[in-house]
């Protein structure tokens, strides 16, 4: 389909013809993009509806793979969209597109040098969706170039960036082409692993059966056996130091339900060991981490 080009000197014919056009494109592509964002709202809205009425705790992974390819293919739709209607836009003003050619050659190459990291990014994106690195909603450590690594909760996933949220609610966009590790501490499963110090002089087999009935007095009670996928274990002494050992304990849970997890089992570790007498060193120790089958 060839578009006729009207030329500038004759304002008044132009702004009849190719003037009313290039509104009409600009309104036309103003208003595809909306309806794009109000799919891509309504598909994600049905994600997450049927995520709360399979299990209102926990995401599968199926759905998380969804709501991200929902994100990178809305946001490829709007930025072709946006191409078009530029190219379009600028035929109907009467520039022809084949004088730009040499331009835009040179302008290519130069950007292909500068913008590599784009490239880079891009790619990275396109592998961490492909390969279902992470989703909406898992909750994540990234480790990127040159600074620390953040922990938080994924809130989106383009093919250039991952936004998410860390625990003091703070927005952390990261370019993808950037991130060198990722850490899924929500994946299939969690873990809640729990150190619990004790002096060197505590009966060590006592302290064992007292964390062996906060275990199962954890995994019958009501608000905490949901987030459990089977009954915590003590595992034993795990190291010994000059002042104290420390035995672990470990409690397998629904993904990013960890934290609750551990929290809730430290207060009631800490009650019980108070109850029986046994004196706690400084503090009880944590690792918290995530697992796949």
């Amino acid at each position: 389909m060839t578009l006729a080009v009207t030329p500038l000197n004759d304002v008044g014919l132009w702004a009849r013809s190719n003037l009313l056009v290039v509104i009409l494109l600009i309104v036309g592509a103003i208003l595809v993009t909306r309806f794009a964002n109000w799919v891509s709202n309504h598909i994600t809205g049905s994600i997450d509806r049927q995520a709360e009425q399979t299990d209102v705790l926990v995401r599968s992974e199926a759905m998380k793979h969804r709501h991200a390819v929902t994100q990178v293919v809305t946001w490829t739709i709007l930025v072709l969209i946006y191409c078009l209607t530029a190219v379009l836009v600028v035929r109907l003003l009467g520039f022809p597109i084949s004088g730009f050619v040499a331009p835009a050659t040179v302008a290519g190459v130069a950007l292909g040098f500068g913008a590599q990291r784009v490239v880079q990014d891009l790619l990275s994106g396109f592998f961490i969706v492909t390969e279902r690195q992470y989703g909406f909603g898992d909750v994540v450590r990234l480790a990127a170039i040159g600074t620390t690594p953040t922990t938080g909760t994924v809130e989106e996933v383009t093919l250039r960036i991952t936004r998410i949220r860390s625990l003091d609610g703070e927005v952390i966009t990261t370019p993808n082409g950037q991130i060198v590790q990722v850490t899924n501490l929500s994946r299939d499963w969690a873990r809640a692993v729990i150190d619990v110090p004790v002096p060197v002089s505590a009966d060590v087999t006592r302290v064992n059966d007292v964390l062996r009935a906060v275990c199962d007095e954890a995994f019958d009670d009501d608000k905490l056996r949901p987030l459990l996928l089977d009954p915590p274990s003590v595992m034993g002494i795990e190291s010994i130091e000059v002042d104290q050992v420390n035995v672990r304990v470990v409690a397998r849970c629904l993904p990013g339900k960890q934290f609750d997890v551990g929290r809730s089992l430290r207060a009631r570790i800490t009650i019980r060991l108070a109850r029986e007498g046994i004196t706690v060193a400084p503090a009880l120790g944590t690792d918290e981490s995530g697992g796949t089958d």
